[in-house]
């Protein structure tokens, strides 16, 4: 799953992320459509959550949080995505609860390489 307020890049992401062996990618515009998707979906089939940190309403910071407090989600691996230039930004993501932080522009090539990291770790504390 994608949360991306800007079309553009959640346009890029869906690109960069669909080509990745056994994935479906859901672009959604925000966090309250996203809390909501992931409500009505079977925690198993959501492999990861890539967002975006800073959008209107419902921040990604929050966002992440209110996932990791969802039972099925706890482990769920996810990606802050932001063009902040904050120097604590990436840290402050860190403790919101995403594995992983990527300052925008970021390489597509990087990003999925992370993400098939972050999910094969997910298969392997599962079995």
């Amino acid at each position: 799953m994608v949360v991306e307020d800007s079309p553009q890049v959640a346009a890029t992401l869906e690109v960069a992320l669909d080509g990745m062996s056994g994935i479906e990618v859901t672009c959604l515009e925000g966090a309250p459509e996203a809390l909501d998707w992931l409500k009505g979906v079977r925690g198993d089939l959501v492999c990861a959550l890539v967002t975006d940190l800073h959008m209107p309403g419902v921040d990604g910071f929050e966002l992440i949080e209110r996932v990791r407090a969802l039972p099925d989600y706890r482990k769920l691996p996810i990606i802050a995505l932001s063009g902040d230039t904050n120097p604590g930004t990436p840290a402050r993501a860190l403790s919101s609860g995403a594995d992983a932080f990527f300052a925008k522009p970021c390489s597509p090539v990087q990003l999925r390489r992370r993400l098939a990291e972050l999910m094969d770790e997910r298969r392997r504390v599962a079995e």
